[in-house]
């Protein structure tokens, strides 16, 4: 969008000018505008302004109007513009003041008849805006806001312009289009150069009748020639024209022009600014940001090094002999960090000789030219505790900081107020290594010397010109000023001598008593009016010990170290978690925890997480407190009270004990909250560490290796991935990327089983020779497309090159991770990169740059690294501290690698590796290649990244940067003279002078030969000479006596930069990474199915969907994509009889249990035996003495009957059987009912759950529980309805008729059968006997209704009269009865076939 757009539209409605005053008026708009402002300022204010308004319209300044628009930027984005309009009071509208205005002089000409004054200067602003815009060029976005190249396109500035800036000026260009100027050409050709006003000033433009003044001709001449008014008026003119071409030369800065948030996301604010250009790492200041001003003298520094090692040390098993040399070690890496502002690259890889302890051991039996000894190295420091020292370190700061100002204080309290020197202040300070020391000590001076403290701060104010602060005293201050104090003296012992007993641990300080009783001595030290009675002056003195015990230095040191040893944790569920956290509830695993103690905690940080997120959900409280509490209570007890035995000793020690539990709540709470905090820091501390190591090893990779290819080279790649998989919907997509990164094209088939497709994927692959193919998906889907794949390269034999260039091989086809390649489909970036491409075909793209470099794929995502889980309590860290964890794996692999850093100015993908380099980041990276594109984009050795002058080449970098940063940028080498072969290896510039020594050393050249090699071909002649056939020549260097010699000569650890400068001219920036990682078995399952261990395994209940029925077996998937079967011995009895295809169907949803997962295969065997999905897995506890197990069953007990009540009175459903009832009212309701009336109600298993009572006869209800699956939420019906886990239905209506009134049929049906008979089973039993009296011979059978199993009828039968008496049930089922699990469509059936048949095989019940 061109200024000149937004110009017009800015000034599309007329300038309106008061007819009287001739200034210029507020359009309608702005008329609002200052309206609704009105309502917002106070008169006087508005006064104030308009007459400040009208004094500089009247005097001409300018007056800014600002107004915001939005405005879009090169790269799509929108920011908010401030456009200033400039209004100047020029000698044009003096003139106009002295002649006739604008409108009077049109009105004049229009009554003569003269022709209308031409009004084109009238909308000179909107006009001026469309003719620039053909000419001007488009105004520039903040993107290119500080580039160096210059605007030649025509109409950038006026030909009068260029001269009037000095020709070509940068500054000028740059800014062109964001300046807007009131005056048109027009009015500028009008006006005339400064020259010309000056001449029409002097020759007419002063209209002075002399005749009229009476004055003779020539007057006004000489009256100019007295008084200077030509020149007053020439003066005028210029320094007009001056302050003009100042206004339009003024220096505009992006703050005048952009959004301060849009300033500050893109980092280029001043203070941006100030890092990007200081001489310092950036991440050293953005780090220590908060200590800017600290300086750290050498014995702090002393200090600072023996406090981080003892903190190491404490959590490092290291062999006492190496504590000393770990302390020197550390104190080493301080100076470099502190003094030397080294990164952790730079400290780790070019002064690595400090990070390692050397012995020598003497040889017994050496050769003459061998070494004497034997060097054993150890290994003190690694790159992570680098990282370590530097967190500390700013620690240490923060302490130090804390702990100078707590000096300041005390020393201005002792200087300015006259206090004494306090022994506790003196020895704690000296003792203090935390923050919460020094924390104590602060405490304990406010209270101590709270008043003097006052009366330092207000004097300070008054000398500052402040107001004095408050004079009103504390209730301690008037206890310490006042008579109460005596009453607290004769407790007989201070809260110092207490706390000295408690530090010991023995009692050394004993308390005296006085001779009389408590409440009689406190009668003697009250004061009015605060302290009235005893009784309130004693609870005052009690109050005053407790606080001057809780604020003393030493007792909290001691209670401290108590609780942050001997602490216990307890979980304490509430209310709320109660309900929710069931046993397959995240949370399940800490619900009921106690007596957790502190390595526990420590153990599992991820849990303590969790628990302090539960928490703050209101789920649960967590409950801090000491192990054995009576215990530590009755010591601090025997430490206060005396050991007389009086009324009075006995009154006294029990108002001393009460002082005890007093001090006792006030060191719970605070010990708590600190307890609370060291342990979330230590707990995020270890989840930090541990996505580091874990995403240190995804980032560990180097590009895919085929074998005939060398580590490190970048390989043919062909992806390909068929998307969700669904058929008919989601097709097969490849895409090749070839050895440079460069995307050719792409591929498209619907299915690799048709043989079609195959030759045309197998063609393409032949044709491109890729050296790998990979493969990844979004469902388990992308598993056969990955064994058709791997059939098609065996069956079309597509092969690759193997370590000799006859041998061929198959192609390897890979399951690759895309945990990048999901974020990268839908990004801005992928659109830029890949405007035409669909999604899924940048997810290949994504995929194959991945298998080139790992490393870059994940340095590009930026801050959406983020949205990438590397652990499962990563959510439960702050964006800030899980960035900068991960950005500290990439900082030590890109210095690792190294950074070519001529690509990076000429490849955005590789540019993003920049900020990471030591040295170095966002900023000092954007520094880098803007400097480098406007010289050129290339450099041609790391020296010119600190200038050249003669070549004209400016400074990038400062001395310490370039320090930092030189020996990870790499510079490829060239033949070019000047070209410096080091400069491609990890040597660092400072020892390139070694180098060259250790080349002509390895030469044999003595020094007048490199003399003359290095004038005839340079600087890097000797190396190049050595590089020619010649580098084994280096292995026989006894590099040891080199080192020896630098450390005795130069006190120079140099034994490992002698060993890299070796390896390094040997193979230049070899590839240490690891080499390209394949997915585990497990690490596929979840990618493609989104499940772990803990979310899916063996013996869990899921829910799966039919696909298949059949009487053998039946076939189902579960959720997440996983194939499973159930065999026929894993299905319901009730199925098996009633024939599988009768009981389940497809596209049913039913719950299972895992018998077997194949992680490989993507299969499981499943059981829908009710009996195993009543025994799922449970969760297994760490420590199950540590479970709280009474509580957890008072707490389902009770649930239970809440549920159940709730539900009852809770559950509401929209159907005209539906009644609030439990079972007694059900049955009551249908008492006087006919049989197959039915009640829908609540049911007491739950919200998923819903109950029918229906009435089977007389005084026989049956209750059926219905589960309710797929439903929307807990308040709607579900869309499938179970019954006994066999039956289902779409609704209730369905439920009804089908199942509830098919079975009243089935009861009427049988109940009209002459056998059967009414009443109860005794009333058919006589029946039957009578019957088999009056007819001995023959077989009998009857059928009575079971009043206590509601629903089955009772079969009662005999053989004869002397025959036992039989009994069956008959069960009644949707239309069928069934006996002995076989079912029976009517009564004849059941009678004639079932009956008939199995009375002789199956003894009756």
């Amino acid at each position: 969008m061109e200024f000149t757009d937004r110009e017009a539209s800015l000034d599309a409605e007329d300038e309106e000018f008061d007819e009287e005053t001739g200034e210029e008026r507020e359009s309608t708009a702005n008329g609002k505008q200052k309206l609704a402002n009105d309502f917002e300022d106070s008169s006087e204010e508005e006064d104030d302004d308009d007459d400040e308004e009208a004094a500089r319209i009247r005097e001409g300044f300018i007056v800014d109007d600002e107004e915001e628009e939005d405005e879009e930027l090169e790269d799509g984005t929108m920011v908010k513009v401030k456009r200033r309009k400039k209004r100047r009071r020029s000698h044009r509208d003096e003139e106009e003041d002295e002649v006739l205005d604008e409108e009077d002089l049109d009105l004049m000409l229009e009554n003569t008849g003269e022709v209308t004054r031409d009004t084109k200067s009238k909308f000179k602003r909107l006009k001026r805006g469309r003719e620039e815009q053909r000419g001007r060029q488009e105004s520039r976005g903040l993107n290119d806001i500080f580039s160096d190249e210059e605007l030649d396109a025509p109409g950038d500035l006026d030909d009068d312009e260029r001269d009037m800036y000095g020709g070509n000026n940068r500054r000028a260009d740059e800014f062109d289009g964001f300046i807007e100027n009131d005056s048109s050409d027009d009015e500028d050709r009008r006006m005339g150069s400064g020259d010309e006003r000056i001449t029409r000033r002097r020759g007419g433009g002063r209209q002075v009748d002399t005749e009229t003044l009476g004055l003779r001709a020539g007057a006004m001449g000489d009256m100019d020639d007295i008084f200077g008014l030509a020149d007053y008026e020439d003066a005028l003119v210029l320094e007009m024209d001056t302050a003009e071409m100042e206004e339009r030369t003024h220096d505009l800065q992006l703050k005048d022009v952009f959004e301060p948030s849009e300033l500050q996301e893109r980092l280029l604010t001043d203070e941006d600014n100030v890092i990007r250009f200081r001489d310092i790492p950036e991440r050293f200041q953005l780090a220590r940001k908060p200590f800017e001003d600290l300086e750290i003298t050498p014995e702090e520094l002393i200090e600072e090094a023996n406090w981080i090692s003892n903190a190491l040390l404490a959590k490092k098993r290291m062999d006492p002999d190496l504590e000393e040399p770990f302390t020197e070690a550390v104190r080493n890496v301080l100076r470099f960090f502190v003094i030397d502002n080294y990164e952790v690259p730079f400290v780790y890889h070019q002064r690595r000789d400090y990070l390692i302890h050397a012995v020598k051991t003497p040889r017994r039996n050496y050769q003459e030219g061998d070494l004497q000894y034997d060097l054993h190295s150890e290994r003190l420091l690694y790159e992570k505790d680098l990282w370590m020292i530097l967190e500390l370190d700013l620690k240490f700061k923060a302490f130090l900081e804390k702990r100078n100002s707590f000096k300041k204080l005390y020393e201005s309290l002792r200087t300015k107020m006259g206090i004494e020197e306090d022994a506790m202040v003196e020895e704690r300070l000296r003792q203090s290594t935390m923050i919460d020391h020094m924390q104590d000590l602060l405490d304990y001076v406010h209270f101590q010397y709270h008043t003097q403290i006052k009366d330092l701060a207000a004097a300070d104010g008054a000398r500052a010109g402040h107001r004095r602060p408050g004079a009103g005293k504390t209730v301690f201050e008037r206890i310490r000023q006042g008579a109460v104090y005596g009453l607290v003296k004769a407790f007989g012992i201070s809260s110092d001598q207490f706390a000295l007993n408690v530090q010991v641990g023995k009692k050394r300080e004993f308390a005296d008593d006085p001779d009389r009783l408590p409440h009689e001595i406190a009668d003697d030290f009250t004061d009015y009016p605060d302290f009235v009675t005893g009784e309130q002056a004693l609870t005052a003195a009690k109050k005053m010990l407790a606080e001057e015990i809780f604020t003393n230095p030493r007792m909290r040191y001691a209670l401290r170290s108590r609780w942050f040893t001997q602490a216990v944790i307890h979980v304490n569920v509430t209310e709320k978690g109660v309900k929710q956290i069931d046993e397959y509830h995240q949370y399940y695993e800490f619900k009921y925890l106690k007596d957790q103690v502190l390595p526990a905690i420590a153990g599992n940080p991820a849990r303590y997480l969790k628990m302090l997120k539960a928490e703050s959900d209101g789920l649960v409280d967590i409950i801090y407190e000491l192990q054995n509490p009576d215990r530590l209570i009755r010591d601090l007890y025997e430490f206060i009270v005396s050991d007389n035995y009086s009324e009075v000793a006995e009154a006294w020690n029990r108002e001393r004990k009460e002082v005890i539990d007093m001090a006792m709540q006030k060191f719970g709470s605070l010990f708590q909250k600190s307890l609370r905090d060291e342990l979330r820091t230590a707990c995020e501390n270890e989840i930090a560490l541990a996505i580091n190591s874990i995403y240190s090893k995804r980032l560990d990779q180097a590009p895919y290796k085929p074998k005939a290819l060398a580590l490190g080279e970048l390989p043919r790649v062909f992806t390909f991935s068929n998307g969700h998989g669904e058929w008919g919907r989601d097709a097969i997509v490849g895409i090749f990327l070839d050895e440079d990164g460069r995307f050719h094209n792409s591929l498209k088939v619907d299915d690799l089983r048709d043989e079609a497709n195959r030759e045309k994927v197998a063609e393409a692959l032949r044709e491109r020779r890729p050296d790998v193919i990979g493969v990844s998906g979004f469902s388990v889907q992308t598993n056969r497309l990955f064994e058709d794949l791997k059939k098609l390269v065996e069956d079309k034999e597509i092969t690759v090159q193997g370590e000799e260039k006859e041998e061929r091989s198959p192609i390897e086809v890979l399951f690759l991770n895309d945990e990048v390649a999901r974020l990268y489909q839908h990004s801005e970036r992928a659109k830029h990169e890949h405007p035409d491409l669909a999604p899924l075909t940048r997810y290949c793209c994504a995929l194959a740059r991945y298998v080139q470099s790992p490393v870059l794929e994940y340095a590009a995502l930026g801050k959406d690294i983020v949205s990438i889980s590397f652990h499962p309590a990563q959510n439960l860290l702050s964006e800030e501290k899980l960035m900068k964890t991960l950005d500290m794996a990439m900082v030590d692999m890109v210095n690792l690698c190294g950074v070519y850093v001529n690509e990076a100015a000429s490849k955005p993908y590789i540019a993003n590796l920049l900020p990471y380099v030591c040295g170095l980041g966002p900023r000092k990276a954007a520094h880098v290649l803007k400097m480098m594109s406007a010289n050129g984009g290339k450099i041609a050795t790391r020296d010119q990244l600190m200038g050249d002058p003669e070549k004209g080449i400016p400074q990038i970098f400062g001395p310490k940067v370039f320090e930092n940063c030189a020996s990870f940028l790499i510079i490829a080498h060239t033949k070019d003279r000047d070209a410096e072969y080091l400069d491609n290896t990890r040597v660092h510039p400072e020892a390139y002078e070694l180098g060259r020594k250790m080349a002509a050393d390895a030469l044999d050249f003595d020094e007048e030969d490199v003399v003359q090699i290095t004038m005839s071909t340079g600087k890097g002649g000797v190396i190049n000479r050595l590089m020619k056939g010649n580098v084994d020549k280096l292995n026989e260097l006894i590099l040891e006596e080199y080192a020896e010699e630098l450390e005795r000569n130069f006190n120079q650890r140099k034994r490992a930069t002698l060993e890299t400068i070796r390896a390094e001219l040997q193979n230049p920036y070899e590839e240490l990474r690891s080499p390209f990682k394949r997915l585990g078995v497990d690490e596929v399952f979840t990618m493609l199915t989104g499940e772990t261990k803990e979310s899916l395994d063996e013996r869990m209940v899921v829910a799966v969907k039919i696909r298949r029925v059949t009487d053998r077996y039946v076939s189902a998937r579960l959720d997440c994509g996983v194939e499973g079967n159930v065999s026929a011995e894993e299905m319901p009895m009730e199925a098996i009889n009633a024939r599988p295809s009768h009981y389940y169907h497809v596209g049913q949803t039913v719950q299972a249990r895992i018998e077997s997962l194949s992680r490989k295969t993507f299969y499981a065997e499943l059981s829908l035996r009710e009996d195993k999905i009543r025994q799922p897995r449970r969760p297994i506890l760490d420590a199950p003495q540590e479970w709280d197990d009474e509580r957890e069953e008072k707490d389902k007990a009770r649930l239970a009957v809440t549920n159940q009540e709730q539900t009852r009175t809770a559950r509401v459903i929209k159907h005209p059987l539906f009644k609030a009832f439990n079972s007694r009212q059900a049955e009551e309701f249908l008492g006087g009912r006919s049989r197959g009336d039915a009640v829908i109600r609540p049911s007491s298993n739950g919200p998923d759950h819903i109950a029918v009572t229906w009435k089977v006869g007389d005084g026989i209800y049956q209750h059926i529980d219905v589960l309710e699956l797929d439903k929307i939420n807990e308040f709607t019906v579900g869309r499938t309805l179970r019954v006994g886990g066999k039956y289902s239905y779409s609704d209730l209506d369905e439920l009804i008729v089908n199942h509830v009134k098919s079975m009243a049929r089935k009861i009427d049906e049988l109940c009209n059968n002459p056998k059967f008979q009414q009443g109860s089973r005794e009333d058919a039993e006589k029946w039957l006997e009578k019957y088999c009296e009056a007819n001995p011979k023959r077989s009998s059978y009857a059928f009575a209704l079971d009043a206590k199993k509601p629903g089955y009828f009772l079969l009662l039968f005999k053989a004869g009269i002397r025959a036992q008496l039989g009994c069956w049930h008959v069960k009644v089922i949707p239309g069928a009865f069934q006996l002995r699990d076989t079912s029976y469509p009517d009564v004849v059936t059941l009678c004639n076939v079932g009956f008939s048949a199995l009375q002789y095989q199956i003894p009756p019940i």
